[in-house]
């Protein structure tokens, strides 16, 4: 996949086009979404042996609490990029929380998404200044603290760990889309948060898209992706391998030839849980 860069790049600024998505695609499109700047990748076959010197990491996202019926294949991290509930009430965390604890993984790294609404404290706040209907349900429920009930996982919210010598970062924010949780308007407000994203990351999970990749939402014919987010991924962190979900029909793998970016959206437009998790090998760091 071509070699790490030597030194980080320039820091990046938000893109003029950085409001209008569907600008920055048709903008960017011939430069950097056309062959051979994009390109689809097969996803690797679950008996597919694990080659020597690897690790398997076994992605998923946007089950929205319908693990039930999920086959999950062999792998040694599982990573989960957020809207793994409905609302983000306790019952849903605790009933996704025993189910991770039925995986056989070695590590669980796991990011909230825009449902998680008890994870976005500040949202949370908001909401009840605004008497938001779904406060009905949220009060039904102590939701303080609910970060606290993932004790089978490792949850990141704009923070790293290291697992089996990969530097992963974790964030769950989104371009604004119809008042959930870590939504932010698009340009600096967003940027600000990729900007905390360390340079020379191994993996990053975000919750959301980058602009021309996993974004597309076929019935309007729109990009929803963030430019941005892009950006920073593409001139600045350069990560192997981008993880994300959100956009449930834009499901699939691409590469721009260095970075792997993966939506593994396992609901499906109409909230079925039927798309596979998507197993992805990468070089063991002590291996590189």
């Amino acid at each position: 996949m071509g070699q790490r860069a030597s030194s980080p790049g320039s820091a990046v600024l938000v893109d003029k086009y950085s409001t209008n998505p569907m600008q920055a695609f048709t903008h960017y499109n011939k430069s950097r979404f056309q062959l051979p700047h994009l390109k689809l990748v097969e996803p690797t076959p679950y008996d597919a042996p694990k080659p020597a010197g690897h690790t398997r990491f076994v992605c998923i996202s946007d089950t929205h609490s319908r693990t039930d019926g999920i086959q999950m294949p062999y792998g040694d991290v599982l990573l989960h990029t957020g809207d793994f509930t409905e609302l983000g009430l306790p019952s849903e965390v605790k009933k996704f929380n025993d189910w991770l604890g039925s995986l056989p993984y070695e590590t669980k790294v796991v990011i909230a998404g825009n449902h998680e609404l008890t994870f976005d404290k500040d949202f949370m706040m908001k909401m009840t200044m605004q008497n938001d209907v779904r406060l009905t349900k949220l009060k039904l429920e102590d939701c303080e603290n609910v970060e606290s009930l993932l004790t089978n996982c490792i949850y990141l919210q704009d923070s790293e760990i290291t697992v089996k010598g990969f530097r992963i970062y974790g964030t769950p924010w989104t371009p604004w889309f119809c008042n959930w949780g870590f939504n932010l308007p698009r340009g600096q407000a967003l940027l600000d948060k990729w900007n905390q994203i360390p340079k020379d990351i191994d993996i990053l999970m975000t919750h959301g898209p980058p602009l021309g990749f996993g974004d597309s939402i076929h019935i309007a014919k729109e990009r929803v992706g963030c430019v941005d987010l892009l950006n920073t991924v593409q001139k600045r962190v350069r990560p192997k391998l981008h993880a994300f979900g959100h956009i449930h029909e834009a499901y699939g793998i691409m590469t721009d030839g260095y970075t792997t970016f993966i939506n593994s959206s396992i609901c499906t437009l109409m909230y079925k849980p039927t798309n596979p998790p998507v197993v992805f090998d990468l070089p063991s760091p002590q291996n590189t």
